[in-house]
């Protein structure tokens, strides 16, 4: 159904056509102003929130979780990134381009030598 290999990844320019696609061949481009996507966005994450919401900590990997409860998690976590995809496209963003600029900025704001970990090794930011 999505054209893709097991084991091949996914780039953002693939998500933003498929993304463009659906919307126009359901006339929905009429609806999806920046504003609407975010709001959008917003509902999704709220969703995804709402799996993690009783569980405590969760250890990396899920161990504990059932099949279909990693399956509900990709589903949400999905719909996350294909509001995302879309919203930075409407916006005329690019996001791969701009997510990359993002982590430099993050290391010349959080150098190596300057970062500080507590006791358990983990970062404070």
């Amino acid at each position: 159904m999505t054209g893709i290999s097991e084991g091949e990844s996914v780039s953002l320019d693939l998500l933003k056509k498929k993304m463009a696609e659906f919307a126009k061949e359901r006339d929905w481009d009429q609806f999806h102003s920046p504003r609407n996507l975010l709001l959008a966005l917003v509902g999704e994450v709220g969703e995804l929130s709402e799996i993690f919401q009783w569980r405590g900590e969760v250890p990396k990997g899920l161990p504990d979780w059932k099949e279909e409860e990693k399956q509900h998690l990709g589903e949400e976590l999905s719909d996350v990134l294909l509001y995302l995809v879309r919203l930075s496209d409407i916006c005329g963003i690019d996001l791969g381009k701009a997510a990359l600029r993002k982590v430099d900025l993050n290391a010349i704001k959080y150098p190596v030598s300057k970062t500080n970990l507590n006791n358990e090794g983990s970062q404070n930011h």
